[in-house]
């Protein structure tokens, strides 16, 4: 096995000096941290061992309790933690999950999943001698159902690794799995935990490869589809692990510390354990994945020693480098050939009313105006109940029935956000994206960002249909207007997109090819020449041939297409860029990022917030839901009712935002 790891033995180790220099710095009033730092961060834990043991012969003091002593907070947790073993660490994380009221399932499925047999093995017997209890045991009295059985499973640590792989059990074990699943009603736990809880990685692996072309979807979609709760959390846990320990490990570090308020624990706790084995991989695939160094995002997430020490263990800034490690680079391709496999079903969240009428709704709507004050619930049921199609027909025997204009009466009864969401649901999409684009130009400042995502998300027919929809509202065409409000590449992008002119045929692997070696020969040309070929390909290639493109560019160059731009331009154009390469690889994704961007930190972004929700309920925001689940840990129902209650003090934005949402996950 290859070590890959940041922390290494130190040269000239001499554990009697190092136990002196330690004691020296807790000595008399205060501690030198820095020298206690320096010096645990760069010994490996082997090395650690033998200077708690000098230390005892010299001093006859126990250095962990000394340390414990002069240390305090998370800096002397992490401290603490870095001196002892990696099983007995291992052993008092389990048995702290374990302990007490609650249990800390996250922590029994990280370590169960990512650790191999020798590892789970010493945890095992170093959980023994630490508490006299089996682990086993204690696991057992605190988990229950599927979730218990997987996790007795993987601890007896006996998955095979003889590395030898029968082609036909492969097939078998892949046929066996979508028949214990996808084709059939209920699903059979017990052989999605037979197979994954036994097999060696790289039968698995072929296992995953060979599954996909029976069910036409990865594995990881189906147990998303099939299990539910800590079982699929430690399902899914197992799959990425044996996909990739240290991109499991890279997505764990990224959820420790986004969002408000780091989870310490975790990120102490694999900061330590990966530090000596792949640390180096685990950085590498954080920044293929998040476009960001782990180094940076530490750096941003925490402070004082405790930040100092973690970014010893770090080992360095990846921000500024360039190539994949050879691992790192196999699954930047796979992840391009998943993305293309990929035959996601876009589900919306708004659906037409049955028993649909439009004059009984016309009238209610206007009951629900009449008189003093407004029925803004009744207004909210009849609006985000019904599909866009079905509201223009409400607007039109609106109008015929009572001679009124119902997006007037709309407006005059409503006021604020709840006014926009209205409006916007009544509109078109056309009229609607139209008017998103003049409000993103109208005024001081541009709101770039609103014109990337709504000319990259639309398709041909959108555009077009937007473009007229600007012509007729504004006496204006939408492409001068991005020419009066925006200036160089950036506008000439836009004005690209704008077009409605991207191809919309498949992938051609041949001109892919071609495509891919064009952008590789463009990144050593000058930037102006660089972004110029880029928007040649990027803007006008169908997505099903970008996907293959970005595939192939990773052959080419051993980098990622992501990277390059990060790395090659800068400001709109990048944004530009990088929202074409995100759609293009998920763009549910896309809008599920975009939609927390809109929400995090002090105040909420409403229009991009309303512009999104509203674009999307009748598309794909039931897949948007998923992948902001996946990736922020908390559902975007939840997310909307927390982060819209301070702006809306009446609850019925919340209201109507949480309708089109249409479910809690």
């Amino acid at each position: 096995m290859v070590f890959r790891g940041t922390i290494t033995d130190a040269p000239d180790f001499d554990p009697s000096a190092d136990a002196e220099a330690l004691y020296n710095a807790m000595k008399g009033m205060g501690s030198d941290k820095e020298a206690i730092l320096d010096l645990v961060t760069s010994r490996s834990s082997a090395q650690r061992q033998e200077v708690i043991a000098a230390y005892k012969c010299s001093f006859g003091k126990d250095l962990i309790e000394d340390l414990k002593y002069e240390l305090t907070g998370k800096f002397e947790r992490l401290i603490v933690s870095l001196m002892r073993t990696p099983a007995y660490h291992d052993a008092k994380e389990v048995h702290d999950a374990v302990k007490g009221a609650g249990t800390n399932e996250k922590c029994l499925i990280e370590i169960l999943a990512s650790r191999n047999n020798k590892q789970i093995q010493d945890m095992v017997a170093a959980y023994k001698d630490a508490y006299g209890r089996d682990m086993e045991g204690d696991i057992i009295k605190d988990t229950s159902g599927h979730f218990k059985k997987m996790l007795v499973v993987l601890m007896q640590g006996t998955r095979d690794e003889s590395g030898v792989v029968d082609a036909d059990l492969v097939e078998q074990d892949a046929q066996d799995l979508y028949s214990a699943g996808e084709e059939q009603w209920g699903t059979d736990e017990a052989k999605f935990i037979m197979i994954l809880g036994s097999r060696s990685v790289t039968h698995l692996r072929m296992v995953f490869d060979a599954y996909e072309k029976i069910a036409e979807k990865s594995i990881e979609d189906s147990i998303k589809n099939e299990l539910s709760g800590d079982f699929e959390r430690l399902m899914l846990a197992v799959v990425q692990c044996i996909r990739s320990v240290p991109m499991f490990f890279a997505k764990c570090l990224y959820k420790s510390m986004k969002g408000l308020g780091t989870v310490d624990n975790t990120l102490i706790r694999i900061m330590i354990c990966r530090s000596e084995i792949d640390m180096l991989d685990i950085r590498e695939f954080f920044r293929l994945r998040y476009e960001k160094s782990l180094y940076n995002m530490i750096k941003d997430d925490t402070s004082g020693d405790y930040k100092r020490t973690l970014l010893n263990l770090c080992g360095g800034d990846d921000d500024l480098a360039g190539e994949f490690f050879p691992e790192a680079a196999q699954l930047a391709y796979k992840m391009w050939e998943l993305s293309a496999m990929a035959k996601v079903q876009l589900r919306p969240t708004v659906h037409p009313s049955t028993n649909f009428d439009p004059a009984a709704d016309a009238q209610a709507l206007r009951k629900a105006m009449k008189g003093f004050g407004t029925d803004e619930d009744a207004i909210i049921d009849i609006v985000a109940q019904r599909s866009n199609a079905q509201r223009q027909e409400i607007r039109q025997a609106f109008k015929s029935l009572l001679g009124r204009d119902l997006m007037k009466d709309l407006k005059s009864e409503l006021s604020k956000n709840l006014e926009r969401l209205i409006i916007g649901l009544m509109m078109t999409p056309a009229d609607f994206d139209a008017k998103m684009m003049r409000k993103a130009m109208e005024g001081a400042g541009t709101d770039e960002h609103s014109l990337i995502e709504i000319l990259v998300t639309r398709n041909n027919e959108q555009i077009l249909a937007m473009n007229a929809a600007y012509q007729d509202a504004y006496k204006k065409s939408l492409e001068n207007a991005i020419q009066s409000e925006t200036s160089g590449h950036f506008c000439r992008i836009l004005v690209s997109l704008v077009q409605g002119a991207r191809e919309e045929g498949p992938e051609d692997v041949e001109r892919a090819n071609a495509d891919a070696q064009e952008l590789a020969e463009a990144c050593n040309a000058d930037s102006d020449d660089m972004e110029m070929k880029f928007m040649s390909i990027l803007c006008t290639r169908s997505f099903p041939h970008l996907r293959r493109v970005f595939q192939e560019f990773v052959r080419y160059t051993n980098k990622d297409i992501e990277q390059i731009i990060k790395k090659e331009t800068s400001g709109d154009v990048r944004n530009a860029f990088f929202a074409i390469v995100r759609s293009v690889k998920n763009q549910p994704s896309y809008f599920a990022d975009r939609l927390y961007k809109a929400m995090k930190g002090l105040g909420t972004d409403d229009r991009a917030l309303i512009r999104i929700m509203v674009s999307r309920s009748e598309v794909d925001l039931f897949n948007i839901r998923k992948e902001f689940k996946d990736t922020h840990e908390v559902s975007l129902h939840e997310f909307i009712q927390v982060e819209t209650m301070l702006s809306d003090t009446s609850g019925d934005y919340r209201k109507t935002l949480l309708l089109l949402c249409g479910g809690e996950d």
